[in-house]
């Protein structure tokens, strides 16, 4: 006679042992756990225009809670054509700048219970491109441009006609592209101011840094500033002695201000950096030097990022409100009715620009 003895093996070495997946929850789930019909699940949790009895929506919320439900936003673009993302396009993240920007974005997208999603181009028209058909298949309900363009760059106009054809909403910072919303920094105007005011502390010779050719908030700042300093008939009477060319960072701020300390620069000259960002680098190859800003040469930035205020000595800049840009963005970006409101920009005056005096001016 024989028996049979039963054993439990351990898993051989090296195998895997079968798992169980547990699957997301579904909106079926919320639904049958807050014990409502899945139409009214779905008008709380999908954002649904039609109102939901303030019980329902709490009892729909608090079983979404309970269950770690999240909506699929990928299944909500394919029935509504869009989903509840709004994508903002910077030149670089790691720029105040845009940081600033940002941060107006974010705080409308919170006040609406939006998301932002935030992707950066370089400044490369052909990433750009990408980036756009990228995201035209997330069907975010709107696009923010948020960086200087060198003019149209056929690749990216093509793919932002596609976005708008889907029903997406493009707003740019600058000119206008594709006939859609902007939001305009008055570059020229504030820079402008900056250079009288420059001559009207005792400069009279001044040297510009700026960003390459064709970048449009580059030229109109430069252009500001010469129109500025050197008008004679409106208290300036300044004369340009160079203007040296890199990019928007840091870095080339610090190349191009080396480049011209190799030129020559005569105590009492004033550079002005095209950003703020462009002129702390200045700041830094100044000291470099053995030089000092601001009583030898003065230095004077524009946008007055915060960290303006935290150098030695504290930076002079043109003050733009970049986070309330940035929200007017994001305005522009979801509502159907929107005017621009004109944000005025300041000349704040700091140690970085001292008064010349009678024996230097």
């Amino acid at each position: 006679m024989s028996s049979e003895a039963s054993s439990t093996r351990a898993p051989a070495q090296g195998t895997a042992t079968p798992s169980v997946r547990a699957s997301a929850p579904t909106l079926h789930d919320v639904a049958r756990e807050a014990g409502v019909s899945l139409a009214t699940a779905s008008r709380v949790l999908n954002g649904s225009a039609r109102k939901v009895a303030e019980s329902f929506r709490e009892r729909v919320e608090g079983a979404a809670e309970r269950l770690g439900y999240t909506a699929n936003l990928s299944a909500q673009a394919t029935a509504r054509g869009t989903s509840p993302i709004i994508a903002l396009l910077v030149a670089d993240i790691a720029d105040p700048y845009f940081g600033l920007i940002a941060a107006g974005v974010a705080r409308g997208a919170d006040e609406r219970g939006l998301i932002v999603t935030i992707a950066v181009t370089e400044r490369d028209p052909a990433r750009e491109a990408r980036i756009v058909r990228a995201l035209r298949g997330q069907r975010p309900q709107g696009l923010i441009l948020a960086a200087s363009r060198r003019g149209e760059e056929d690749a990216t106009s093509a793919e932002l006609a596609a976005f708008t054809a889907l029903g997406g909403r493009v707003v740019s910072f600058g000119e206008s592209i594709l006939g859609e919303r902007s939001i305009e920094i008055d570059n020229v105007g504030g820079a402008r101011l900056l250079g009288r005011e420059m001559a009207a502390l005792g400069y009279r010779e001044a040297v510009v840094l700026g960003a390459a050719e064709g970048i449009r908030t580059s030229d109109d700042r430069i252009d500001g500033f010469i129109d500025g300093f050197t008008d004679g008939v409106r208290g300036g009477g300044g004369r340009i002695v160079r203007i040296h060319r890199g990019d928007f960072t840091r870095e080339s701020g610090a190349a191009s201000m080396r480049r011209a300390l190799a030129d020559g620069v005569e105590p009492g000259t004033v550079v002005f950096g095209m950003s703020d960002v462009v002129a702390i680098g200045a700041m830094s190859a100044i000291r470099d030097a053995g030089r000092e800003v601001g009583a030898d040469i003065a230095v004077c930035g524009f946008d007055d990022v915060p960290a303006s205020l935290d150098m030695t000595p504290p930076l002079t800049s043109v003050r733009v409100p970049l986070t309330e840009l940035g929200h007017q963005a994001f305005r522009a970006t979801v509502d159907a009715e929107w005017t621009p409101e004109p944000l005025s920009l300041d000349v704040v005056l700091r140690a970085s620009t001292p008064r010349v005096d009678g024996d230097r001016a």
